[in-house]
């Protein structure tokens, strides 16, 4: 009976989530109902889902707007209906359009148009007219033969005066106005979109029943039977599926041969029983799209890494598509891929920052148009832009507002307005409030996408489903994983820069060889890793040093004991120890020994989770899968994780464990929840993590021209340089005869690029090597302004930074020539200069300079030093009472130590508190880290960027120094010359 249901879909505009909408149908009598959100169709999938749960008639519409003027509402009378309201909803996203005034003649769609709008042809067969309650004086003498045409209309917005006040702020908050300056009615619903009872809309509309009539009669004509069971995904490679198994077979042996001996009967075994398996399940498209995707990205020699659960199977690993190997690692095959398993494996491929755009080029050009789009995702409304936006259309000044999220006790904040403000804070939190992108995912239909919901364009461009992965994974879709990540760009450009400099070519395939090599073990054992992926934190290279780490197999264990999970449940220490003296093993119970012995007993990955639920809590399959996804943060039922909890904790009674072991055992498995890896993504990582290692150990001066060129990793640039410097490196500014847009080497030189500018246009950035490169080197300030156009605020940049250096003449003397030269002038670029004409030149007195000066000059311009430290720059001669690679000779005592500040990181202690620890390097350039608990943080707090004086204890763990310290505080600098 309800054909225009509003969900918190409709953004910043309806105010109630499915869930109470389908509740609020079932209490309030009604069997029939249309959700028609203001176009999109975000939420219509899952209001049928809910609907056909809850026993109720579900069906799909779309609201169509143009900004705040109301033009029809579209019910689909089947599922063809929806695909068409979806086109026409994904026309207008892609042409940026208004929408029609009136509605396309569609061929399974219910159109009403609302009472008074001007119609410019007769109604079709299709399409009525909407009349809501208060609005039927207006029809009590309308012609009988008029009425055929109408049905009752009873929009749904809110339930109550609260919901109905939320909605009022939503519509500033859409509008960017004060709330004062709405327009009612007009950029806000009216305030009687009510939810009525079934009884109650009847008996508004009780001396109208011919429009009761035809409203019953034109939802009985619709019906939405969706199939939630079905897979949504292109079922074929080839065209057909025996096709497909041939074709994958065929891949499979030839990888095979290429990755193992032809005698490897273990290995064959496996790839046959995983063909056989991949095959029954008909998931042979799926193994093959990705396999079509990194071919296509091997033949552009794009560098890719990929991981996943997919990684668990050999035959990605024979493939291609993965470089870890399953029977090395004893990867748990039967998870992953078994008879019962009803979706395939996720595979996760890694490419450059720098390739992603064209990868997604490829498949979207190589598969089917309309059948591919980006993943969607939902932006909510979360913590402090709920009272950024709250307080805005309130009317607070941005003081206001920024003190209310900083200093929340603070007594200004006691007033009504706040106490406004913080009463719809809590039903706001987590409200949809925009639809955005994926970080990676892609889907390959089927069908046309429009089956499902309309198609968004961001400005990227590319059609993306208005629905997130966890609806997608509803309807039947598994995502393809395409991301993009700066440590591959490492690489990739690393063995470009060692060619163009070194002349030598660099091939990191087969990173196994990687494994065995004495050198990088010993770069890996010494914590030197900055840059690397995944092993360059302060953390993990604590962690490295403390495992004596310098083997493949370790380091796979390392890259998921650092995540939060594991250290969470106090088990990291425990690795730890144990690793470091296995006689201290302890095992829970025999089946902690059995299943965990590779680990000491310790679950480090979801596998080592999974195999304890299975063998000591009795869980099937089923639900251990269900325990691997509450860990990567996938499952959304709380209610079904009980009834594992359950479950379990019944074997474990059964089985007559000891109480205490059990309630351990889960609490370990429980903390694990949306961090842990599985253990062939901690091997993919590893593997990239070692490609890293090895061109950072053989070619350390190109590696970290690399990853400045991918504007870094973990870290701020300037310790990026700072590495390149103890390599042995020289550092040059940017020079405009020498210096490309990113940054270049020659030989141990390491030129930075114009990209290290923080104030050059980016435009002139690309200029200026262009320019040099056909028409030969700058000879002069006034050649190079000539030929590149160069404005004055330009070259002032430049000229402070020493780009052009070359001339001979210092940076005062310079400055003066080009005021004289630009002052009221612009020069065009003038690329064909064949003569360069002469100008009077300023006799000036020789200007002094110092290092002071250029050192503020390069804080200035690029954000850090480069000819000298920060260390130069503060007022004390003194550096400490020792450095940082001594610190283990002065154990226990409290010493004083100046530090360049690198970064922090802040956690609460289990009280609630905050404490830091810290990241500096030495007058040296070496780093040592700090602990900050919180009586000496809330006395001594940390400022960010600085040279700071520590004062603290020395302590030792695992081999691992730090400073645990008493008090810090920034020291002062010398005065800037430039402003004296």
């Amino acid at each position: 009976m309800l054909f225009n249901l509003h969900s918190n879909y409709s953004l910043r505009y309806g105010t109630l989530s499915i869930k109470q909408l389908v509740d609020g149908l079932q209490s309030k009598g009604y069997y029939t109902a249309v959700l028609t959100d203001i176009n999109n169709s975000t939420g219509s999938l899952i209001f049928i889902k809910a609907c056909q749960q809850a026993g109720i008639n579900g069906l799909a519409g779309i609201e169509i707007r143009n900004g705040d003027q109301l033009l029809y509402i579209g019910i689909a009378r089947n599922e063809f209906g929806f695909r068409e309201l979806n086109e026409l909803v994904t026309e207008y996203n892609r042409t940026k359009k208004p929408f029609p005034a009136m509605a396309p003649k569609f061929s399974q769609v219910t159109v009403i148009y609302p009472l008074g709008k001007r119609l410019t042809h007769p109604l079709r067969e299709n399409e009525f007219i909407g009349v809501r309650s208060i609005h039927l004086n207006k029809i009590r003498l309308a012609d009988p033969a008029t009425l055929t045409k109408c049905v009752m209309w009873q929009p749904v917005t809110f339930t109550s005066a609260s919901e109905y006040q939320m909605h009022i702020q939503l519509r500033a908050i859409d509008h960017n106005i004060l709330i004062s300056q709405l327009t009612p009615g007009v950029q806000t619903a009216d305030s009687v979109e009510v939810f009525p009872t079934k009884e109650q809309l009847l008996d508004k509309f009780r001396d109208f029943p011919v429009l009761i009539e035809n409203t019953e009669k034109m939802l009985s004509a619709c019906s939405f039977n969706f199939d939630f069971k079905q897979h949504r995904n292109k079922k074929t490679f080839t065209g057909n599926r025996y096709d497909d198994k041939q074709l994958l077979h065929k891949y499979a042996i030839d990888g095979f041969k290429r990755r193992y001996d032809k005698s490897d009967k273990k290995a064959m075994d496996r790839v046959l029983k995983e063909l056989e398996i991949i095959d029954n399940l008909n998931f042979s498209s799926y193994f093959l799209i990705t396999d079509d995707i990194c071919r296509y990205a091997r033949s552009k020699n794009f560098h890719y890494v990929g991981r996943g659960s997919g990684a668990n199977s050999i035959v990605a690993y024979c493939l291609g598509i993965t470089d870890v190997c399953p029977i090395e690692l004893d990867l748990y095959f039967e998870r992953f891929l078994n008879p019962k398993r009803q979706s395939p494996p996720d595979f996760d491929v890694d490419f450059s920052w720098q390739d992603r755009d064209e990868m997604y080029e490829y498949i979207f050009h190589r598969y089917q148009s309309g059948n591919v789009a980006l993943m969607g995702a939902m932006s909510t409304f979360r913590d402090r832009s709920i009272l950024r936006e709250l307080g805005k259309i309130f009317g607070l000044p941005k003081n206001d507002i920024d003190r209310l999220i900083k200093d929340p006790e603070n007594m200004l904040n006691k007033n009504e307005i706040i106490n406004m403000i913080l009463s719809f804070y809590g039903q706001m939190a987590d409200f949809p409030n925009m639809r955005t992108i994926h970080a990676s995912g892609v889907i390959i239909s089927e069908l046309p996408l429009t089956c499902y919901s309309a198609l968004d364009y961001p400005p990227k461009g590319l059609p993306t489903v208005q629905y997130d992965m966890h609806l997608a994974e509803d309807i039947g879709f598994e995502k393809f994983d395409i991301l993009s990540q700066r440590g591959i760009g490492h690489i990739k450009d690393c063995k470009d820069i060692v060619q163009q400099n070194r002349g030598i070519t660099i091939d990191t395939s087969n990173p196994r060889r990687f494994f065995n090599d004495p050198k990088i073990a010993d770069q890996l054992r010494s914590a030197n890793t900055i840059g690397c992926f995944y092993i360059e934190s302060p953390a993990m290279r604590q962690l490295i040093t403390k495992l004596k780490c310098d083997d493949y197999l370790t380091l796979v264990a390392a890259s998921s004991i650092i995540r939060p999970g594991v250290a969470s449940s106090g088990m990291m220490k425990t690795y730890i120890e144990r690793h470091r003296d296995p006689s201290k093993v302890d095992y829970l119970h025999p089946v902690m020994e059995e299943q965990l012995k590779e680990t000491y007993g310790v679950m480090v990955y979801q596998e080592d989770v999974m195999k304890v639920g299975h063998h000591f809590g009795g869980l099937d399959l089923a639900d251990a899968d269900v325990l691997r996804r509450m860990m990567s943060g996938k499952s959304r039922s709380k209610k079904h994780l009980e009834e594992i909890q359950d479950k379990f904790f019944d074997h474990c009674e059964n089985m007559k464990y000891p109480e205490h072991i059990s309630k351990e055992i889960w609490r370990q498995m429980e903390s694990f929840a949306g961090y842990s890896f599985n253990k062939a993504h901690s091997a993919s990582f590893a593997v990239e993590s070692y490609q890293s290692l090895y061109l950072k150990t053989y070619y350390p001066l190109e590696f970290m021209v690399a990853v400045l060129n991918n504007y870094g990793g973990f870290y701020h640039r300037k310790d990026y340089i700072n590495e390149a410097k103890k390599a042995g490196g020289t550092i040059c500014l940017p020079c405009v005869n020498i210096s490309s847009v990113k940054t270049s080497i020659k030989g141990t030189q390491v030129y930075l690029g114009f990209d290290c500018l923080l104030n050059l246009e980016s435009e002139l950035g690309k200029i200026i090597p262009e320019e040099r490169l056909r028409n030969g080197d700058y000879t002069s300030l006034e050649n190079f302004i000539l030929r590149t156009g160069a404005g004055l605020e330009q070259m002032v940049v430049l000229i402070r930074t020493g780009a052009l250096r070359f001339t001979g003449y210092g940076k005062k003397e310079m400055l003066w020539e080009a005021h004289i030269l630009l002052n009221g002038v612009k020069y065009e670029k003038d690329r064909n200069l064949l003569f360069e004409p002469e100008s009077r030149k300023a006799v000036l007195p020789r200007l002094h300079t110092s290092l002071l000066e250029d050192l503020y000059d390069e804080i200035e311009l690029m954000g850090f030093p480069v000819s000298g430290t920060m260390f130069d720059i503060i007022k004390t001669d003194f550096r400490g009472d020792t450095t940082a690679l001594q610190l283990k000779q002065f154990v226990g005592q409290t010493i004083r130590m100046v530090g360049d500040f690198v970064c922090d990181k802040y956690v609460r202690t289990k009280n609630g508190q905050i404490m830091k620890f810290g990241t500096f390097t030495d007058v040296g350039g070496d780093f040592f880290d700090t602990v900050h608990f919180p009586p000496s943080l809330k006395q001594y707090p940390l400022y960010g960027r600085g040279v700071y004086l520590i004062l603290g204890k020395v302590v030792l763990e695992f081999d691992c120094p730090a400073i645990e310290v008493q008090k810090v505080a920034r020291l002062e600098l010398k005065p800037d010359p430039r402003s004296v």
